[in-house]
């Protein structure tokens, strides 16, 4: 996509997004995938020592254990292992929180059990000797936890499949590099200076630091089975984006949280510090797009035979435009999401739909069976799994009804008279615990569940003087 920067100057059009291609590259994706005997091989031979079992939390992140290889083969492989249940009613400090009923001080903290999903298995090659698997969470009597992001995607993509239909996802993320080998401490200190000092959209003649790491990100994704599409730096200093073949939708969430480790880890040891916020500074603005194709008998059901949009996918982009606003808190969690959303900056602003129109929150995209959708409303911040459970459920709700959307917007959807999407968190978190929508996709206790974790976000920002207010305000009030 385009780089989402604010600017009041007219930006030129951009190229259309190597997202738009559905292509599909299971052969390479076979690389630093492990089978379960495999890694015993490995283990047995010492070429392994340890293996990360890993559950994805509210946020996005790989949380979980590191097990010694040998143990993790014997036992853990077969078992699963008990984590503490808080990892999913937490927030982004890691904090013991009141108010999540799956995990308090009421319950004393259980545990829940991480069964580990050998389809996940790879090689980590960005740390020395080591492999990793994804986990889903369950009771201790082997109930899946509604509320845990991976099994909240499977729930919406069984839903839709009673519609005879399945989900392929590509996603398409941006984020930021700085100059910063503590990037917490730099962040404070407000010292932190992007990688790149200029515009290098499109850029093909990069080189030092920057170079090398993009080229070690590239390497190490496709070592550990999980190849990029394409990589290109994007128009705000420091600004990268990576977009990812298309595959089952579950896989490519997974395949993000794997992304985002990489990046994050090979950042830290370049000196560098990688941040998926979504708006990382004024003016700066980094997004999470989802190319979606829904698809029945093994094809793409986006085009009639006439050329035309079929009824199934005018379905869905009404459900999308209808629907997606009351589940904003599952795509735009944070209050730092809804600093994303300003006219001009490649991130939309009004509830609209159009042909390859990068201004509108859906795009349609590509021509004949390549047809599909690009969802542009959720930001680097967001859980790709609550991201795309948010989406199918959408959908589902717009063919479940039979919806028809408003007309395709041809022009500056900013400038369009159409719904706003939610401007800030406390909205998105009424407007969610309000619908029905919600409810009926998710359930009551789901939804509350999430409802609670926005609440700690606005909580967490409430009392809190910024930088911003003190140097509007410190010597004029």
């Amino acid at each position: 996509m385009a780089a989402e920067v604010r600017t009041s100057t007219p930006v030129a059009p951009k190229a259309p997004s190597a997202t738009t291609r559905e292509t599909h590259r299971g052969a390479r994706s076979t690389v630093g995938r492990l089978s379960p005997g495999t890694l015993k091989g490995l283990v047995a031979d010492g070429r392994l020592d340890t293996v990360l079992l890993a559950l994805p939390d509210l946020q996005g992140r790989l949380k979980g254990k590191r097990f010694e290889a040998g143990h993790f083969t014997d036992r853990v492989l077969a078992q699963g292992a008990d984590m503490c249940a808080y990892l999913l009613a937490t927030d982004v400090a890691m904090r013991p929180l009141d108010g999540f009923p799956l995990a308090s001080w009421e319950s004393g903290y259980q545990d829940l059990r991480v069964v580990p999903d050998v389809s996940t298995l790879r090689m980590v090659p960005w740390l020395p000797r080591t492999a990793l698997l994804l986990g889903d969470a369950v009771t201790q009597d082997n109930q899946p936890i509604e509320v845990a992001p991976r099994q909240m995607l499977q729930t919406q993509l069984a839903r839709l499949a009673g519609h005879g239909l399945e989900v392929k996802a590509g996603v398409e993320t941006e984020f930021v590099l700085y100059n910063a080998s503590a990037g917490e401490s730099a962040a404070l200190q407000g010292s932190l200076r992007p990688a790149t000092e200029q515009n290098l959209d499109y850029a093909l003649d990069l080189d030092g630091p920057l170079g090398r790491y993009l080229r070690r990100l590239q390497a190490a994704l496709l070592g550990a089975g999980h190849p990029v599409e394409a990589v290109k730096t994007e128009a705000a200093p420091g600004q990268v984006e990576v977009t990812f073949p298309y595959g089952p939708a579950l896989a490519a969430c997974d395949g993000h949280l794997l992304f985002k480790h990489a990046a994050k880890s090979l950042a830290h040891a370049a000196g560098m510090a990688a941040t998926f916020m979504a708006a990382p500074q004024t003016g700066v603005a980094s997004g999470l797009h989802i190319h979606l194709s829904l698809w029945q008998q093994n094809r793409p059901q986006h085009a009639a035979a006439d050329g035309t949009l079929s009824p199934i996918t005018l379905q869905a982009v009404a459900g999308l435009l209808g629907t997606l606003p009351q589940l904003a808190p599952l795509y735009a969690p944070t209050v730092n999401s809804y600093k994303r959303y300003r006219p001009a900056s490649f991130a939309p602003t009004r509830m609209t739909w159009g042909r390859d129109n990068r201004t509108c929150a859906v795009r349609v995209v590509g021509h004949g069976e390549e047809t599909h959708l690009e969802i542009r409303l959720p930001g680097a911040d967001a859980n790709p799994y609550l991201a795309l459970a948010a989406i199918v459920a959408a959908i589902t709700d717009g063919l479940d009804r039979a919806l028809k959307p408003p007309t395709a917007h041809a022009g500056n959807a900013y400038a369009a008279h159409a719904p706003l999407v939610p401007v800030t968190l406390e909205q998105a978190s009424d407007s969610f615990r309000a619908s029905s929508a919600a409810r009926e996709a998710f359930g009551e206790s789901t939804v509350a569940h999430y409802a609670r974790l926005a609440d700690v976000e606005i909580d967490a920002h409430r009392a809190v003087v910024t930088d911003a207010e003190r140097h509007r305000w410190l010597t004029d009030a």
